[in-house]
């Protein structure tokens, strides 16, 4: 490896073989830091843009950076480390060892420290300390770099370990008697930080020791104050305290050679009885919870306060098996030794194993024992025997630590006496019953983040390897669930040998394969270990009861993400309440997660265990009623939605083995798409699954009844995947006007997301197919459709000629709604050619028509549609009336798109009326709107508009922002007409701004686009700009 020295504690440096590298610029220095703070892992392209620019960033931002890092990489290179920054995937990484980087040895250094500080060995502790902090070389980390966003979290994390890294070193000062020394720098440090009450407590200390009694208690009186005027609160508990004993000139103060006095640790007598130290020896590796390490931490501040009535004495650490439940209790448990004066207990209740568990009676008679009674001593009664503990530990100081709880029946017994104490208990079981009883601080545990599992792999096999290969690396500890069990048992396959004969040394990537493949909890085992993953589900599993077992094997067939309540009791054949009751028991089981109220997720690994469970143990009869069921469920909600969304879309009614229970939404339209959103990510899924197991009829149906759904919310991507579906299902079925229906509505999808040519393709496949099944309806539907492709490519003509075949079909069959909608859109097109004078009569029947057949939906787009030509033909007033009518219904319908496009006319509306600062407000509405549904066309009109606005009331930077975020969108959905629209109003802005030239390059550019789509009119008042 080449010798390589990052520095990002203070300004940003880095030294190669042939010295350092000429990083020039804020922007090069902040690349590199931010690459070497995550050094061997790859930063994904957007983070480094977030890092760098904010949001929103510039339209540039993606070259600048690509840019930037092309510059680093040739300053690396000239210092001796090429190819060490590297283009991974969607991102880059800088590939040294992470202890080439100065503040991973810091971060090291102060987690040494704390180790050695937990077990009392102060001396080496300040050792690690010093050579910690002398890594910093400024106040602040990449002093010289610009950065923002998360990156900038990133150094105020950093700035918070250095500073809390100060204050060990000068806690550990203290406790080796060095009070003189410290007395001058804590005054320093309190200049700049001076209501970090931890510092004000070890200078308080320090003066006490110094014998400046009057200084300490006016030190604490001056914080007291502050805090009362800046911020309404008093000192905490712990620097209280301190007051009190520098008021009684308390002798515990003062250094002893027992052990240390300071503020976390005064104590004024030593334990009566043996002092038992039972804690398990800390996991190797230990890796993240920082958020619940500091949980705890807080907890603290309460449960060993003298003198104080602790509000919580119980802490419950629970989770599913393998999540790392014990592993963060006795690392923190480790940690806090020098809280407890009076020791440490530890029983293992062995709560999930109910052939080997223990008994409350035996688990208090070993802290009887532990506490020093003698066993002759030691009462036969339980209540007797939780009545002695409770006076042991009643004037007492001591963290009790069990793990593996089973219920909170044995743990009650267990509670201490006495406010000093603290029980923190572990269990695959949430303990609520324990919160009947006492304050208990409850501590749920999730798998890893991203972050976390990639440090924890790094870590187990070495830098080396997952350098090597990071992408596969990546996908190890995906398919591990982030589980730290699971990565642990890879690793172990990796580095050890253990597990198969030849995985001494194997890439990452041959696991990786293995663990892709249908074995993969197999996988996940060492052979002749009795630790695996299927082991500790399968004990978890073994404790259902039968009801809980059978329901949690059959969510193990649910092919989605998440599984609502309603479905679950559906797959069951449960009524709700006692499908409620039985998802009780799984969730405080941890096999389940509760992610939002009635919606439940299986972790990826326990999903596949469930599935293997229900594969074995269920019969296929009972597999393929609940997959029915399942199914059913889905088009039960989608038609009752469709129903209540858009009642005109009646073309499919399910035929149904297994009848809805109870709709799982009000039916009222808001609800109906709220919930949908809800099962959005389950939607393809199922209709894959559907497909692929033989049930034809479920993906087309789904595609047509949520049509409405789709209409309303946006996610065309979605839709078009969806609609593939369809088309696949309906030719698999052989009914050809099933696939004429699936292709129209797949040609719709493609309109939505503005590719117009394939939209015609489709459609010009459906149309033969419902002509030959004798579908006029969709005959003349299809037309509709057609013309919609012909108006997006401003082929208008065409789109007029199209509109009145799909009128033609649906007057001689009768079809008022296909009327209504082909008059609609042929007036909508008379709108977009600049012929509003054209539309008035065939809007004003589409909206009669809309209201005599009671479709809220069509009567809401032919009021938008006449608010669209009342704008164009420059009748602001009616323009705002008949856009804030077509509002109003689409708010009842909770239609997020067309409320959105609607605001959009609003907000012109009023700009044509000269009022600016009216039109944004309403132009932001439908921005949010926007990026709701991931509209990224419906985003590019609106920053247009607010450009637009900004322009009038002469605000052009805010302008030029607008437009440059417009055309960064018109980059996921292209169309030439809107582009040169933009580029038309860039060009107006420069020649406002005062460069003619960049003005000039605009419009020639806008000139060239609108004849590439025929608009002549518009190319040629520009062009006469340009002469």
């Amino acid at each position: 490896m080449l010798s390589a020295q990052v520095r990002v504690l203070g300004p940003v440096e880095v030294v190669g073989p042939h010295g350092p590298a000429a990083l020039v610029g804020a922007k090069q220095r902040a690349v590199l830091a931010l690459l070497a703070l995550n050094a061997g892992t790859v930063v994904p392209q957007w983070r480094l843009v977030d890092a760098l620019w904010g949001d929103p960033p510039p339209r540039t931002a993606v070259k600048s950076l690509q840019s930037h890092v092309a510059r680093v990489r040739q300053a690396l290179a000239v210092c001796g480390l090429p190819e060490v920054l590297t283009t991974r995937e969607s991102g880059y990484a800088l590939m040294l060892p992470p202890d080439t980087v100065d503040a991973w040895r810091f971060e090291q250094r102060v987690r040494q420290a704390r180790e050695n500080l937990a077990d009392g060995v102060i001396t080496k502790a300040a050792d690690h300390l010093r050579d910690g902090l002398a890594l910093w070389h400024h106040d602040v980390a990449l002093a010289d770099a610009e950065v923002t966003g998360w990156a900038e979290a990133e150094l105020d994390r950093l700035s918070e370990v250095r500073l809390t890294a100060l204050e060990d070193w000068w806690d550990a000062q203290l406790q080796l008697g060095r009070h003189d020394t410290a007395v001058g720098e804590l005054d320093r440090l309190l200049v700049t930080h001076p209501l970090r009450e931890r510092l004000v407590g070890l200078y308080m200390l320090a003066l006490y020791r110094c014998d400046r009694h009057n200084t300490a208690l006016q030190a604490y009186h001056r914080l007291r104050a502050r805090l009362a005027d800046e911020m309404g609160v008093d000192p905490g508990p712990d620097l209280t305290r301190l007051h009190t004993l520098i008021l009684r000139r308390d002798p515990a103060l003062r250094p002893q050679s027992g052990g240390p006095a300071t503020v976390a640790t005064v104590s004024a007598a030593q334990p009566a009885v043996p002092r038992p130290a039972q804690l398990p020896a800390r996991v190797g590796h230990f890796t993240g919870r920082v958020h619940e390490l500091a949980t705890l931490d807080r907890l603290m501040n309460r449960s060993t306060a003298d003198g104080a009535e602790s509000e919580v004495q119980v802490a419950v650490i629970s989770g599913p098996a393998g999540i790392g439940k014990t592993a963060l209790a006795v690392q923190w448990a480790h940690r806090m030794t020098d809280r407890f004066r009076d020791g440490q207990l530890f029983v293992d209740l062995r709560g999930h194993e109910p052939e080997s568990a223990l008994s409350p009676a035996d688990a208090l008679s070993h802290m009887l024992r532990s506490l020093g009674v003698p066993a002759d001593r030691i009462p036969t009664e339980p209540t007797e025997q939780a009545s002695l503990y409770r006076s042991l530990l009643h004037s007492k100081q001591i963290l009790i630590l069990v793990d593996n709880g089973g219920t909170a029946e044995d743990i009650l017994p267990l509670v201490p006496a006495g406010s000093a104490n603290l029980l923190v208990v572990t269990s695959r079981h949430t303990m609520a019953a324990l919160a009947t009883h006492h304050a208990v601080c409850a501590i749920g545990l999730e798998v890893l983040d991203d972050g976390d599992a990639m440090s924890l792999l790094t870590k187990l096999v070495g830098p080396a390897a997952v350098q090597r290969e990071p992408a596969a690396a990546a996908e190890l500890i995906r398919l591990c669930d982030r589980m730290p069990l699971a990565i642990r048992i890879a690793a172990a396959k990796l580095c050890t040998g253990i597990g198969t004969a030849d995985a001494a040394g194997r890439p990452l990537g041959t696991l990786a394969g293995e663990l892709a493949g249908a074995n993969r909890l197999d996988a996940l085992a060492i052979d002749g270990g009795s630790r695996s993953v299927r082991a500790v589900f399968a004990s978890a599993y073994r404790a259902l009861r039968p009801a809980s077992a059978h329901l949690f094997r059959l969510l193990g067939l649910h092919p989605g993400t998440t599984v609502c309540l309603q479905l679950a009791a559906a797959m069951a054949d449960l009524p709700l309440a006692l499908a409620r009751e039985v998802i009780g028991e799984l969730v405080n089981a941890h096999l389940v997660t509760e992610v939002s109220p009635g919606r439940l997720r299986l972790h990826d690994l326990i999903a596949l265990f469930a599935h293997q469970c229900a594969m074995a143990e269920c019969s296929a009869p009972a597999r393929e009623e609940a997959t029915a069921r399942m199914l059913d469920w889905y088009l039960a909600v989608a038609a009752e939605a469709n129903r209540i969304i858009d009642p005109g879309r009646d073309r499919v009614t399910p035929a149904l083995r297994f009848a809805l229970a109870q709709l799982p939404f009000p039916a009222e339209p808001e609800p109906a798409l709220a919930f949908l959103e809800s099962e959005r990510a389950n939607l393809l899924p199922v209709a894959r699954f559907a497909l692929q197991h033989g049930h034809t009829d479920v993906p087309w149906q789904l595609t047509y009844l949520l049509t409405g759904f789709y209409d309303s919310c946006g996610h065309w991507l979605e839709r078009v995947l969806l609609c593939h579906l369809g088309v696949a299902a309906a030719q698999a079925g052989g009914d050809p006007a099933t696939e004429g229906l699936m292709r129209s509505a797949l040609g719709v999808a493609y309109i939505a997301i503005r590719r117009f040519d394939e939209a015609l393709q489709s459609l010009y496949e459906a149309l033969p197919l419902m002509r030959s099944s004798g579908d006029m309806r969709g005959v003349g539907h299809v037309h509709n459709n057609i013309a919609a492709a012909y108006s997006g490519l401003r082929r208008f003509g065409e789109a007029v000629d199209a509109f009145r075949e799909a009128l033609e079909v649906h007057t001689a069959h009768g079809h008022r709604l296909g009327i209504a909608l082909a008059l609609n859109n042929t007036g909508h097109t008379y709108v977009r050619m600049g012929k509003p004078e054209l539309s008035s009569r065939d809007l004003t029947m589409a909206l009669q028509i809309s209201r005599e057949i009671g479709n809220r939906r069509l009567e809401a787009a032919a009021l938008h549609s006449l608010g669209e030509a009342d704008l164009r033909g420059g009748a602001a007033e009616g323009a705002l009336d008949h856009f804030g009518a077509a509002l109003a219904v689409y708010q009842e319908m909770g239609d997020r798109q067309y409320q959105a496009e609607t605001l959009h006319g609003i907000g012109l509306a009023y700009l044509t009326r000269g009022e600016p600062a009216t039109a944004t407000g309403h132009l932001h509405r439908a921005l949010t709107l926007a990026h709701e549904i991931a509209d990224p066309h419906l985003e590019a009109i609106v920053r247009h508009a607010l450009a637009q606005a900004y322009l009038s009331a002469g605000e052009l930077a805010a302008a030029r922002t607008q437009l440059d975020l417009a055309l960064a969108a018109r980059v996921w959905v292209p169309d030439t007409y809107e582009e040169a629209n933009l580029h038309r109003d860039l060009g107006e802005l420069e020649q406002r701004c005062g460069d003619p030239e960049s003005a000039a390059y605009h419009w020639e550019l806008a000139v060239r686009l609108y004849q590439k789509v025929n608009a002549t009119d518009e190319a040629d008042e520009l062009a006469a700009r340009l002469t």
